[in-house]
């Protein structure tokens, strides 16, 4: 970039503006582009809403070669601590909130959506010690709560209701996360989270009478809980980190500790550190027979993990000495279950579909190991396994949708559990010498329903299936595929009610997609997203690269330099629903969190044609800086170094906030994002509105929605999730043409 344009990048920014006219837009605006549907929507008087000022600083720096203007760093600053920061949120809340408030049908969507929460709800159940433990929600619930019942006949009563936990002494808001049973069932760990944050306290739960224990372990962060015993279990955390600086520091010196029940976390043992590897995250499983722990630990998030393993046999003293399976980071590992001295694994080692292995040790642990082949790879993605009773329980990916085979331990093939439709069938959780296990099928148009599953007879029958105030049937799901700009065949789902099928009628249409971290998107209900195919719009989620679906190839060829397939493919996948008459002209919105959230952003950049209206949401949007922030590092093998020149200029191209285009047509985009969001900070979402609200895009309006006491997504009680969901879907609305009522 030449200084020059550093600088305009740094201009002031225009003045608040006024939309005026029948149809709510400027005229330059319209005669852009005449198709858009927004352009007949016919609302009038409808006004635009007024950017608050938004400070920039001339802060300009010279990275390999080239002069880059950053006006907006301050507003990395955390909300919490800088009141000029707080200030600016509060002001661009004020300004989407009144503009929000206006948008024809939002109450009544606001309705629809809770009406569609509005079903009983309940989590695969856990069996220990003869007791089941499962969450339920009877509907509109902000936070399920977790039951328990003695033995599967018996009436659930509550032992943890979340909802009736108060405000911790700062106010934050506190939400129940994980748990586990201790093996017998008489104890119960649990994470707490607290406004949303990755940050989680540990409590135990004395099952019989319900009271809370007064372990209080802080400081947890991507923990498992794994009982030795029911004495006491192994956790991961992180030291404190810098007073004021727990949303937004880098975190390093992960450890896996040892917490005896009734005691201080003070008096909690280290296990397994590395403190040569000060930036490696670890986390800690133990086999069901409680004969061994399994530590993996990973330097990113690129899918390459190390297996230590530590022996569990009662003695005198615990002797916490690991042995290590697979010392080098150089493959994916994922421990399956462990039967005396055999440990089952899935592994990409020499198998990039992946594969089961079986790991014999010795009877002492410490006299050498045999790793062997139990079921090679196959043309389908291995996800993951579980033994119950007897047999295994594998999952494995096709096409972005997901199925289960059951085999004996030696992998040989008992039967396939089918479920007759496009969706997903996950769960299938137990243990070994008890053939009991729970599975959970959903898709877009089903939520999930629970089936007890006997793995001896292969009889199934329903633990949990929903009643809902509508019929799946009304409704098609589709699997498609369609050519990326390179040729490449990319999978995509269409969701859309049968009338509109049938009768090949385009429509409004939202389209999904988020291509990274080797992360596979398959069939999932969401309440939301519900209420936008019952008002007429159509759903689509595309299955680009960058994502999990098909092994290690696809992820690759959406990752680092090859980036940019995962904008031609979610851009490809718009143009498809375009030209096959699914999306109306001019009524293609397209959303994405996170990583999506950052694709979004930046196809936005590269076609802003393409796209009426727009959520990218808790996004990574300055991609030259990400690395700096609480996590960020463990993203660098995925996006790059921007330290690394050759990865810089990777970025640099295609950082959403780097490469909006002044003048260029935009289309109406409401970012949101949460104040406590501790995996991809606010600022990220900050800058980018900042920046955005400082070019001239034309006439529709680029809006932050800021969450309080919020995360990254997890632990979001059931009200916000509404709220938000209507103010997004209105606004989506809004600039698409689809008709609320």
């Amino acid at each position: 970039m030449a200084r020059e344009e550093a600088e305009a990048l740094a201009a002031p920014v225009r003045g608040p503006s006024t939309y005026t006219g029948t149809d709510g837009v400027q005229p330059s605006t319209t005669e852009r582009n005449p198709e858009r549907a927004w352009d007949k929507v016919g609302i009038t008087a409808f006004s635009a809403p007024h950017y608050p000022p938004t400070r920039r600083d001339s802060l300009i720096e010279h990275q390999f070669g080239e002069d880059l203007a950053d006006p907006y760093r301050w507003l990395e600053a955390d909300v919490r601590s800088s009141p000029e920061v707080a200030a600016w949120v509060a002001q661009q809340n004020a300004a989407s909130s009144a503009y929000l408030a206006q948008l024809p049908g939002r109450d009544a969507l606001r309705e629809k959506i809770r009406s569609l929460f509005a079903y009983e709800r309940f989590s695969l159940p856990r069996k220990a010690g003869g007791r089941y433990f499962y969450t339920r929600n009877s509907g509109l619930q902000n936070q399920a709560v977790l039951q328990v019942r003695e033995g599967l006949a018996g009436e659930g009563r509550v032992l943890v209701d979340p909802n009736a936990w108060e405000a911790g002494a700062d106010g934050g808001l506190r939400t129940l996360d994980a748990w586990v049973p201790s093996p017998n069932g008489h104890l119960l760990a649990l994470t707490q989270q607290r406004d949303g944050s990755d940050w989680r306290t540990v409590r135990v739960v004395e099952v019989a009478s319900g009271r809370m224990l007064e372990d209080r372990l802080e400081w947890a962060n991507d923990t498992a809980i794994g009982w030795v015993g029911d004495a006491g279990f192994l956790y991961a955390r992180y030291p404190e980190p810098p007073a004021g600086e727990a949303y937004r520091a880098q975190v390093f010196d992960k450890a896996i500790w040892f917490h005896r029940v009734g005691t201080p976390q003070s008096a909690d043992v280290r296990v397994y550190a590395t403190p040569e590897h000060r930036d490696w995250n670890h986390r800690v499983s133990v086999s069901s027979d409680g004969r061994w722990a399994v530590i993996l630990s990973s330097a990113s998030t690129l899918p390459r993990r190390t297996v230590q393993v530590i022996s569990l046999a009662r003695g005198k003293a615990q002797d916490w000495t690991p042995v290590p399976i697979a010392p080098e980071m150089t493959d994916d590992w994922k421990f399956v279950e462990g039967v005396g001295d055999r440990l089952w694994f899935i592994t990409n080692a020499r198998a990039p579909h992946y594969r089961l292995v079986r790991v014999d040790l010795g009877r002492s642990g410490k006299g050498g190991f045999a790793i062997s082949d139990v079921i090679g790879e196959k043309d389908d993605t291995l996800d993951a396994g579980r033994i119950v009773g007897n047999r295994l329980i594998l999952s494995y990916l096709q096409h972005g949708s997901s199925y289960a085979v059951v085999t004996d331990l030696k992998g040989r093939p008992k039967r396939a559990i089918t479920v007759g439709a496009i969706g997903a069938a996950s769960g299938f959780g137990g243990r070994p010498g008890d053939p009991e296990t729970f599975y959970q099928f959903s898709s877009f148009n089903q939520p999930s329903a629970i089936f007890r599953l006997d793995t001896r007879t292969g009889a199934a029958t329903p633990f949990a299936v929903p009643h809902l105030s509508f019929n799946p049937d009304d409704y098609i799901v589709e699997q498609r595929s369609f050519p990326s700009r390179d040729g490449t065949k990319v999978p995509m789902y269409v969701v859309r009610k049968r009338s509109l099928a049938a009768a090949n009628r385009a429509a409004p249409a939202l389209l999904y997609g988020y291509g990274g971290f080797d992360v596979a998107l398959t069939p999932g209900y969401s309440a939301v997203r519900m209420a936008w195919l019952e008002a007429g719009g159509v759903f689509a989620l595309a299955n680009i690269r960058g994502g999990g679906e098909f092994g290690r190839a696809w992820y690759d060829a959406g990752r680092l330099a090859n980036k940019q397939n995962s904008f031609d493919d979610f851009i490809a996948a718009g143009e498809y629903l375009l030209k096959e008459g699914i999306a109306a002209k001019g009524g293609l919105a397209i959303q994405g969190g996170s990583n999506g959230g950052m694709l979004v952003a930046a196809v936005i950049n590269q076609r802003p044609d393409l796209f009426a209206a727009a959520n990218p949401d808790v996004g990574v949007m300055d991609m030259l800086r990400f690395d700096r922030f609480t996590s960020g590092r463990f993203w660098v093998d995925d996006y790059g170094s921007p330290s690394r020149e050759a990865d810089w200029r990777v970025l640099r191209a295609y950082s959403p906030y780097h490469n909006i285009r002044p003048r260029a047509d935009y289309p109406a985009i409401l970012v949101t994002t949460a104040d406590t969001d501790d995996r991809v900070v606010p600022a990220h979402s900050f800058k980018y509105v900042a920046a955005l609200q400082a070019a001239d895009l034309g006439a529709r309006p680029h809006l932050l929605r800021v969450e309080a006491q919020a995360g990254h997504g997890p632990g979001k009680p059931v009200d916000k999730v509404i709220a938000n969901g209507a103010d997004v879907l209105a606004f989506l609305a809004r600039w698409t043409g689809l008709a609320l009522e």
